[in-house]
């Protein structure tokens, strides 16, 4: 299939890489056309182990491309996917300033011909209806087009992985023919397949990681407990997570939860 990426950061470039690989014609558009030369030139902007091979390869032999043009993008995908940054406002809440400024270039851009356009960046729930309204806004009369919510579960330094072996694909669609084509797409990935609204599939992503948020945060309070009563968290911790409803996953005690996207998703969700 002929899918274009809009957005070459962390999940747009893996995820662009990783479709190439697996067989469909993937172009990636960014505004930043020092980034694009830099790919165009076989250099990936950050570090992700694997990521600069298969950018590489798949460049050479001619499914993956570049470019700075949106409008390129429109027309060479039959799906779109918006991975653009959603960082946060001084209030905590998401800013889709970015998205709002794609999605009326799409919209612009679009045609008669049918166009399924994902939301692939990180949003609040609902944001798949503004999108649809945002687009409309500078779509022609005859432009045809779905919206779709399949959300990005990777994670720096198994990010390859994840994408190619994921506990499960979300797809939250509105029409049958726009989840057959996501559904089309991702066919040679073996994994649980999930179909739902688009508003469940927006606010399955925000909830699991605020639920993970919550896991470390909840440990790092028994650790407290643990430093005034004497009790060893590391057994404690143990002793919680070989319980198979609860798991071993994110009950290390430490810091506190960090990088890029749990902090920031957070107090979105909030």
């Amino acid at each position: 299939m002929k899918i274009t990426i809009i957005g070459t950061g962390y999940v747009g470039l893996v995820s662009g890489a990783c479709f190439a690989e697996l067989g469909h014609d993937v172009l990636c558009v960014d505004k930043n056309e020092k980034k694009i030369d830099m790919l165009l030139s076989g250099t990936v902007p950050f570090f992700e182990p694997g990521l600069s091979e298969l950018v590489r390869c798949n460049h050479a032999e001619g499914r993956l491309s570049f470019s700075t043009e949106i409008k390129k993008g429109v027309e060479h995908g039959s799906v779109i996917f918006v991975a653009v940054d959603t960082p946060s406002k001084a209030t905590g809440a998401a800013d889709l300033s970015s998205i709002e400024n794609v999605a009326l270039q799409i919209g612009s851009c679009l045609s008669d011909d049918y166009r399924v356009i994902v939301e692939k960046s990180t949003v609040p729930v609902q944001t798949g209806e503004w999108l649809a309204e945002t687009i409309r806004r500078t779509a022609g009369p005859n432009s045809s087009f779905d919206v779709v919510s399949n959300p990005e579960f990777l994670r720096e330094g198994t990010a390859i992985r994840d994408f190619m072996n994921p506990d499960r694909v979300v797809i939250g669609a509105g029409s049958e023919r726009a989840s057959a084509l996501l559904v089309k797409l991702y066919e040679p990935i073996n994994a649980p397949l999930l179909i739902t609204d688009i508003n469940s599939a927006e606010l399955i992503k925000h909830s699991a990681n605020a639920f993970l948020a919550m896991k470390i945060s909840f440990i790092n309070s028994i650790a407290d407990i643990c430093d005034l009563s004497g009790a060893d968290i590391d057994k404690v911790a143990r002793g919680i997570g070989l319980d198979r409803r609860i798991s071993m996953d994110f009950l290390n005690a430490g810091i506190g939860y960090g990088g890029s996207c749990f902090p920031k998703d957070v107090s979105a969700f909030i």
